[in-house]
């Protein structure tokens, strides 16, 4: 009975007695399907026990729990194997598994989308093992779909059940099929479906927004090096004959378009068509942005660019003032995505003159969609300074006349975009001395005002991000404990899209952007040739910095940028992690802050923040990790499996692209991960990591070369590392022998550490301490006539280890001055030091090289 077929057999016997209809053992039964299913042997015995169609019953009950715990098992199922994936997809109906993602129940909902991330998964990881044969292939029973039956591939010796397709290619029973899977078209039904769902009508707005998901984590590549981005090309443009009733798109295009708009904000269609939520929008612009930066070349960008400007013109053009709304809001969805098709779409004839010409509109509908195009077409340098000759006095009477909260907001946060156009560049104002504090004044104000709602108090940490350019801005900001208290409790909210204008903000108050000092002499010379040269702001020197990220520790930063890193949302984009990232490290700058630091969390949350990412992003992020593991314990800051995860982050600070100080950091972290135990020194050398300390250790700079052998002193207790040495033909015992002699007393002492640990591991090794270097006995007498006390402990161990190994060695060392100076080391208290020695010249009589004294010393 404790067998997983019987366990199974149990579960279902009980989901299928009718008796036992909504009753706790019945939910119980589908929850130890679960659990069942997590483990693969379960897995596939629910399977081929007609398990799908089981749990196709449970799904149709409606009943939460039940259909819960039928999707979680539905993911055991089909997670890493794309034969049951797809024999799922065609059980249930990949239309019908679709559906669930928009019923109003956010649980299900929820679980509907992770069942679908997993086939996902299962059927591109299909792809890349190209699986040919009886390994990717499945018997299933009348396979069939809702546009006709699938084509099958039948192979002979193939099992189903206790039936066996016979040998010769004879025929098999109507039922049984077996099926050759093709993931390509699988995956091209799956995503035909999920943006058929964007523009369904009663479709709920989690729905939507778990469809635009999945979109976003499965149509693009994960890695440019991936040269297969046919999935983004066929989503962007299918075969012309898939042309929506003459609108001359591409369907899946309009659908996306089409979903950029917040119909209930335009009031142009008919109410309730599409429920969307707060965070909808930003999310089809993020997938708008994926599908562009897939792209690879011209030719491909080019065809992007034309479908976007063709569905604008349709709109633009011939449909009045409804259809002109539509089309700018289409283009303010393109400029907070792929920016380059916004810019594009905002030069077409009349669309800028109609963006102006409606910030003057008394609908305030038509005010809103106008000045939220303004704001995002102030981007590029060039167009604001476009919009600051045509357009600030038309936001600034906005922005005094309109009774509007919602208007005069968002034309604020137009002025704090064009009056922050100079960047960090003091020199650059684009307003009047003292205009920037009064409107970063007013968007804290409205930042604190609880009775306004989050979507509009949104726009307040917008104008924040732009002002705080300016280190007059940033001074007064966080000195503002309110605003800071009211800034963080918004980045928790539900409205997702404020993530990048509040992680903007941080990285201006901590001044974690990139900045080089620039060269004197270059300065001079364009000063000569009349070339402008950008001026830092006297309160952005480093004094003031730290002293803004003490304040800003203070007010609970870290605990709401680990709530910002938890956030399961398309908002949460890989710039927006890059900029996470950047403050982390800023606020673990100072050794005293970074206890701080790590008791809210910030250790777990950079985690995440260096797997995934930009690669920048994730560099700043793991020396962020680095700084923490050199000060901290590590069991500490990364307590049970999490400190596991933090090497392959430690390891990608070695390669030769990132800089000296994050090489040295990051030998320093793995330094204290390696003296810890086995199990994490294996997993330090499974990242493959000892070649490149290794190549550390010929560094010039000496402080890199020192961490670098101190880190290979604590991966020489592992035996493959041991090997390493003992193998014929290399340098590695040769330079830790010289290093030992090294004026460095440091270095000094991790040569000589690792020399004691690996002649006490490996006495084979002390035969050859003697034969890579003429100078080998000279160090070791250095070691032991060292004042330091570590250096002549270490030393003495090694000579120790060499006298226990062999008499000819210790013959050798005894016919030098060795002996003279173990006879006084030997003399002394009762120290590690002299109790070595002492055991050096037992050895000695013992081998018959010397004679004890009168006194039997």
């Amino acid at each position: 009975m404790s067998s997983t077929d019987a366990k199974v057999e149990q579960m279902f016997q009980i989901l299928l007695d009718p008796e036992e209809k909504g009753t706790e053992k019945k939910q119980k039964a589908s929850q130890n399907l679960v659990v069942l299913a997590r483990e693969d042997a379960g897995a596939e015995k629910i399977f081929r026990s007609n398990g799908v169609q089981l749990l196709q019953c449970l799904l149709d009950t409606g009943e939460t729990d039940l259909m819960l715990a039928a999707l979680r098992t539905l993911v055991g199922i089909c997670s890493e194997h794309q034969s049951r994936t797809v024999a799922t997809l065609s059980i249930l109906g990949t239309r019908r598994v679709v559906s669930i993602l928009g019923v109003e129940n956010q649980a299900v909902s929820l679980a509907a989308c992770h069942l679908l991330q997993v086939m996902f998964d299962a059927l591109k990881e299909g792809i890349k093992k190209g699986f040919r044969g009886k390994e990717g292939a499945i018997i299933v029973g009348e396979w069939e779909r809702g546009q006709g039956l699938l084509d099958v591939t039948v192979m002979e010796g193939a099992w189903w059940g206790s039936s066996r397709v016979k040998q010769g290619g004879a025929a098999v029973e109507p039922t049984d099929v077996f099926l050759l899977p093709d993931p390509v078209r699988e995956l091209k039904i799956l995503i035909s479906n999920l943006l058929d769902l964007l523009t369904e009508v009663g479709v709920s707005g989690q729905g939507r927004d778990n469809a635009l998901t999945l979109l976003i984590k499965a149509v693009p590549r994960k890695s440019p090096k991936d040269p297969n981005n046919s999935l983004t090309l066929w989503v962007i443009d299918q075969d012309k004959e898939a042309i929506l009733r003459g609108s001359k798109l591409d369907p899946s295009i309009i659908c996306v378009c089409r979903y950029m708009h917040i119909e209930q904000a335009c009031k142009q269609d008919p109410p309730g068509e599409l429920t969307v939520t707060a965070n909808s929008r930003m999310s089809a612009s993020i997938l708008l942005s994926k599908l562009f930066d897939d792209l690879k070349c011209d030719a491909e960008r080019e065809n992007f660019h034309r479908l976007c400007e063709n569905y604008i013109k349709s709109w633009f053009e011939g449909h009045g003032l409804a259809g002109k709304l539509r089309a700018i809001q289409t283009v303010s969805c393109l400029l907070q995505g792929p920016c380059d098709a916004g810019n594009r779409a905002l030069e077409l004839n009349g669309v800028m003159e109609s963006v102006i010409a409606l910030c003057a509109s008394e609908q305030e509908e038509e005010q809103l969609v106008a000045v939220e195009a303004l704001i995002h077409a102030a981007g590029k340098a060039k167009r604001a300074s476009f919009i600051t000759a045509n357009g600030v006095s038309l936001l600034k009477d906005l922005y005094k006349r309109s009774e509007k909260d919602s208007i005069r907001i968002r034309a604020l946060v137009g002025l704090c975009k064009l009056g922050s156009a100079g960047g960090t560049d003091f020199s650059m104002k684009q307003f009047a001395e003292g205009s920037t504090l009064k409107l970063a004044k007013q968007c804290r104000k409205w930042l604190c005002n609880d009775q306004i709602d989050a979507g509009t108090r949104r726009w307040a940490v917008e104008g924040l991000a732009y002002l705080t350019f300016d280190a007059d801005v940033k001074e007064e900001f966080v000195e503002d404990a309110a605003a800071l208290k009211a800034l963080f409790q918004l980045s928790r909210s539900e409205e997702r899209s404020v993530l990048f204008a509040v992680a903007s903000a941080l990285v201006n108050c901590t001044n974690s952007y990139d900045f080089e000092e620039p060269d004197p002499k270059m300065v001079e010379l364009a000063k000569y040739a009349k070339q402008h040269v950008p001026e830092q702001h006297p309160k952005d020197k480093l004094s003031f910095v730290r002293a803004r990220v003490k304040k800003l520790l203070a007010a609970g930063v870290v605990s709401a940028m680990v709530c910002m890193v938890k956030t399961e949302s398309p908002v949460l984009t890989s710039s927006c992690r890059e900029l996470l990232s950047r403050v982390f490290l800023a606020l673990v700058e100072e050794v005293e802050d970074r206890g701080t630091v790590v008791a809210q969390g910030g250790g777990r949350a950079l985690i995440p923040l260096a797997l995934e990412g930009t690669d920048m992003g994730q560099t700043k992020a793991a020396q962020a990790l680095a700084k923490l593991t050199i000060t901290s314990n590590p069991e500490m800051t990364f307590p049970g499996e999490r400190i596991y995860e933090v090497v392959r982050p430690l390891v990608s600070l070695l390669h030769l692209n990132c800089s000296g100080l994050q090489n040295f950091e990051a030998l320093m972290a793995l330094t204290n991960l390696a003296g810890i135990s086995e199990r994490l020194r294996q997993k330090i050398l499974k990242e493959k990591a000892v070649p490149m300390v290794e190549g550390y250790m010929f560094e010039e700079h000496e402080m890199i070369r020192r961490a670098a052998t101190e880190c290979m002193c604590n991966l020489a207790m592992s035996k493959e590392v041991q090997d390493l040495f003992e193998a014929q033909g290399n340098d590695r015992l040769k330079l830790l022998v010289l290093y030992s002699g090294e004026e460095d007393e440091l270095l000094q002492r991790a040569a000589a550490g690792g020399l004691a640990m690996l002649t006490s591991m490996r006495p084979a090794l002390c035969s050859r301490i003697p034969q890579v270097t003429t100078h080998w006995l000279e160090i070791l007498q250095a070691l032991l006539l060292s004042p330091n006390q570590e250096l002549q402990h270490r030393g003495a161990v090694v000579v120790l280890n060499m006298v226990e190994a062999s008499r000819e060695i210790a013959s050798t060392l005894m016919e030098s001055e060795m002996m003279e100076i173990l006879s006084v080391l030997a003399k002394g208290d009762q120290s590690p030091v002299s109790r070595a020695a002492a055991a050096c010249l037992d050895k000695a009589v013992e081998y018959g090289l010397i004679q004890p004294n009168q006194d039997g010393e």
